[in-house]
This record gives C-alpha cells, structure tokens and sequence, in this order.
C-alpha cells in the first residue's frame, strides 16, 4: 500500500500534468469545453477519495481519463433522459427550444465522436484547446486566464499571482469565457489562419512559464513541470506556425533560461541570484540550442519582443562570469524593448540594468520614472537592493519590509528577509 505521501504527490502530479492533457482529449471527444472540465474535476475528486483506499493505479493518466469520459457520459445520459421526460410533458417547448433538442448529446454517439480532419491532423489536443481558449470572440484578459487555467493546469490563485489581478475577479473571467465559448458555439478546431490568435497564445505560454521559472504561490522558487509544458508547448506551436519569428523568440528564451534552472536553488530551497550561481553547471548545449533557434529567428528581419528578450537572455547565458556581462548593452536592449511595449515591468529592469552599468545612483534614478507597480514585490525589492547599495539603509529596510508583505513564496521571502536584516545591520 503507497503512503499518504506518495498518494498525495501521485494526486497532484495528476492534476498538475494530466488533467489538461485529458480535458483536451475529452474537449475534443465531446465538442463540450464544460462537459470536459467538469468530468476532469469529478474525476480528480473520485481519485482523492478512492486512491487513499484503492491505492495508486498502474496508469493514473488512463485512470483518469477514464473515469472522467464515464462521468461524461453518465452526464450526457442524464441529460437526455431529462429531455425525453420534457418531451413527454411539454412537446411545444422541445419544438421551440434548440437549447434542449436532442442533437450530439445523444449517449448513443456521444463515445465516438471525432473531430474533422484538418490541415494539422498531428496538432497536440492541448495546442488546439489552447487555440479554442484564445478565440478572438474572447477579450484578451479571458483568453490568457482561460488558457491558463485549462490548459495550462494552473489553479486560479497562481493565475491571479501572475495576473496581478484579485483571485475572485479571475475566477470570474473563466466563468464568463467558458459561457462565452458554450453560447457562441464556438469549435474546437484549428483555424487556417492563425495571425490573429498568436499574440495571445504566445502571452498564454509566457505567464505560463515565469510561474514556473518564478512561482509566486508556493513554497518552492520553480516548478520544472511548469517551466518544461511552456517549452513544449511553445515548440508544438513553433512546428505549426513554420518558423514564426516571435514564436521562435519566445522557446530561445524560454530554453536560455530552462539552461540555468538547476542552478538557481541551493540544497535548502533558497533562491541563489543569477550573480552568484555556478555558471560550470549551466548547460551549454541548451544554451547552444536556444541560441541557434534565436538566429533563425533573427535572420527573417521581423523584430519583436520575445526576440528582444532572448536577445537580452542570451548576453547573459553567455558571460563566463558575472563581471562579464554586457550590462551597458543589457540596458540598451531594455530601452528598447520598452519602446516596443511601455510595460512598466520592463522598465524595471532597464533601471536595475542601469544601475548594474552605471551604478546605484543611476539606477535610482531610472527607477523614478516606474509608475503602476505599487504592488508588485519584485519593485520593492529592487528599490530596496538599488538603496541598500547606494547606502540609503533605512529606506531600504522599509522597501524590503514592503517587498516580504507582498511576497507568496516562501523562498523569497526567506531571501528579502535576509536582504532586510543586512540593510538594519547596516544602519548600525
């Protein structure tokens, strides 16, 4: 008999990197984006009460997808018997009620339903969930949280950590999408035409892997199974798309940085800044690849910003040390990018960058010009790192306090906390 421990660790792997997986199978199986995702949670529910007794079964995916096709099932039979019992009691209202006439819910051909052949016939099930869930029909803050939250497997406080967005505000926006997708019929299909939908979907896959790279809402600093979903994800839409130079942007940086993971956590789960790891445990053929993707991206003359982050990525995947790295041209590039985007996170950067250049008064400076980011962390802990070393040590102590009450994970918190007490020492 498996321990609690493992059951719980077999329960979570399963809804972590199963559950989306078997949702776009059973999406697909059904052409019902709310049929599936309520027979998933059904049957991740059954399985955290029967494995404790049952024990963990040989295949849990096939488990799973099993289970969660019969609750299907079971749910679309039910659905027609209620609709045969209207008709018997109401004729005129099934007459003139298409929400309630009797179509593809029928049991009898509900378990072998197919999709159409289209011109991607080799698609991956989730690619073409992700595609579904970033619809244009869908305003752009439900694509992304959609996405994230079926595809991606995220739950909806990791969501609103890397939204920034209340955890009851997102839950909304799923609710709404979900409607939204149901009401409009909208299918399950690959479109011929994917120019529209790429923006999004390449936001999606983003956010999906800085949760991982960065977690704001567990006790750990990454999330490999996170990171690894994002990069294949990414791929499978790098091979439909033929070479887009964005989407090859985004895997070079996603793969510069998967390049460093092992190497960003000590033995005790603390963080270990980019300046201090061991750079002999990078892994350059990772390196190499990702660089090899962004040239092929690059050559096409068609710039953006995934590219440019890559660019960024790639200065410092290739310093030897960290007194190597080309801040100066780190902060050209973040002038940059933030011409492109006006993202307020972006010019974060280019003021730590800055002061990585030109030192901390510099950087102070830059920072000044920041505006909307009150309650991100990572701003305070910048502004407190940016004082502490320009000797400002009490405004720094307060930044750093500001940072820990904004902080969710515990490895960061445990690092500014450190961060904090040197600054209070410092003061004397």
């Amino acid at each position: 008999m498996s321990s609690t421990d493992d059951i719980q660790a077999a329960l979570t792997r399963l809804a972590r990197e199963e559950s989306g997986r078997v949702l776009a199978l059973l999406a697909r199986r059904f052409r019902n984006l709310d049929l599936a995702d309520e027979a998933v949670q059904d049957a991740l529910a059954t399985a955290a009460r029967r494995w404790p007794v049952d024990g963990i079964p040989i295949n849990p995916p096939a488990w799973l997808f099993t289970v969660a096709r019969n609750r299907a099932i079971d749910r679309l039979r039910r659905d027609t018997t209620a609709r045969r019992r209207t008709l018997a009691a109401a004729p005129d209202l099934i007459q003139h009620d298409d929400a309630i006439a009797p179509s593809t819910s029928d049991p009898s051909i509900a378990d072998t339903m197919i999709l159409e052949h289209d011109e991607h016939p080799g698609a991956d099930d989730q690619l073409r969930l992700m595609l579904l869930c970033c619809h244009p029909a869908l305003d752009r803050d439900a694509q992304v949280a959609l996405t994230l939250r079926l595809v991606g497997g995220l739950t909806t406080t990791e969501i609103a950590a890397g939204l920034l967005v209340q955890e009851a505000t997102l839950a909304q926006r799923i609710v709404r999408a979900k409607r939204k997708i149901r009401d409009a019929g909208i299918p399950l299909t690959i479109p011929a035409d994917l120019n529209e939908r790429v923006d999004v979907v390449l936001s999606v896959l983003y956010l999906i892997f800085n949760e991982g790279y960065l977690s704001r809402a567990t006790d750990t600093i990454v999330r490999i199974d996170l990171v690894d979903e994002a990069i294949r994800l990414t791929r499978a839409l790098a091979d439909i798309l033929d070479d887009q130079p964005e989407v090859l942007g985004l895997l070079a940086l996603e793969r510069f940085h998967r390049a460093r993971s092992a190497t960003r956590i000590d033995g005790a789960g603390d963080l270990i800044l980019l300046e201090d790891q061991d750079r002999t445990r990078w892994d350059r053929h990772e390196i190499a690849e990702a660089g090899a993707i962004l040239l092929r991206a690059i050559r096409q003359l068609q710039p953006g910003p995934y590219q440019l982050q890559a660019v960024i990525a790639r200065y410092h995947a290739s310093a030897r040390t960290a007194a190597d790295t080309d801040w100066p041209a780190i902060a050209a590039a973040y002038h940059q990018l933030h011409a492109m985007t006006g993202s307020p996170v972006v010019r974060l950067n280019h003021a730590v960058a800055v002061a990585m250049a030109d030192g901390p008064h510099a950087g102070l400076a830059a920072l000044e010009l920041v505006d909307g980011l009150d309650h991100y962390h990572l701003y305070h802990a910048s502004r407190g790192e940016l004082l502490h070393r320009a000797g400002r040590h009490d405004e720094a102590t307060e930044a750093f306090s500001t940072a820990i009450a904004l902080t969710a994970n515990d490895a960061e918190r445990r690092h500014l906390t450190r961060r904090r007490d040197a600054s209070r020492r410092a003061q004397g």
